[in-house]
């Protein structure tokens, strides 16, 4: 089997998340939508608390209650784009094969009984899946509010020449 590099299905993720954010912040009935609101806040909840883990910090995450508007949150949503590859940078081979300590394993296994260890690997690769997941959920409210969605497949991504995102909308 050859690997995707993690780097890139995190440039990815951040092509598509900004494609997403343009065309919602396009569509004005999605602006105060309460579960848009939640759905985008969540998935950038969960890219902040992996990275502070990776980086072995506290997880600290601002309420979706904090962010006056919509956009308050995509631009909390590029600054996370920025802090990534600062940490992907630094990461090695041998890095990704360590197992990462999350403060809900606890809770799992009291759920699920005794869990495995995540590596560094996995869990980057369960943060392109969770996002990739619920940026479905913000694509399909999209498409019901007359919005048009954007091609945001990986495939799309390589076929394009792996682009660099634009966040025009949301830093505009």
């Amino acid at each position: 089997m050859v690997p995707v590099d993690c780097r890139d299905l995190m440039r990815h993720m951040e092509w598509a998340d900004a494609r997403t954010w343009n065309v919602v912040l396009g569509v004005p009935s999605l602006q105060h939508d309460p579960q848009i609101r939640e759905r985008l806040h969540h998935f950038h909840t969960t890219q902040w608390a992996y990275l502070q883990i990776w980086r072995r910090e506290p997880v600290q995450i601002p309420q979706l209650s904090s962010f006056a508007e919509l956009k308050a949150v995509g631009e909390w949503a590029r600054a996370f784009y920025r802090e990534l590859p600062l940490f992907l940078d630094g990461i090695d081979d041998a890095m990704l094969g360590q197992p990462i300590d999350f403060p809900w394993a606890a809770q799992l296994e009291a759920r699920f009984g005794k869990v495995s260890p995540a590596t560094l690997s996995e869990s980057l690769m369960q943060l392109a899946l969770h996002t990739a997941h619920h940026r479905g959920q913000v694509v399909t409210k999209l498409r019901e509010a007359g919005g048009d969605p954007p091609l945001i497949d990986y495939v799309a991504w390589v076929w394009s020449g792996r682009p660099a995102p634009e966040w025009e909308r949301v830093i505009a």
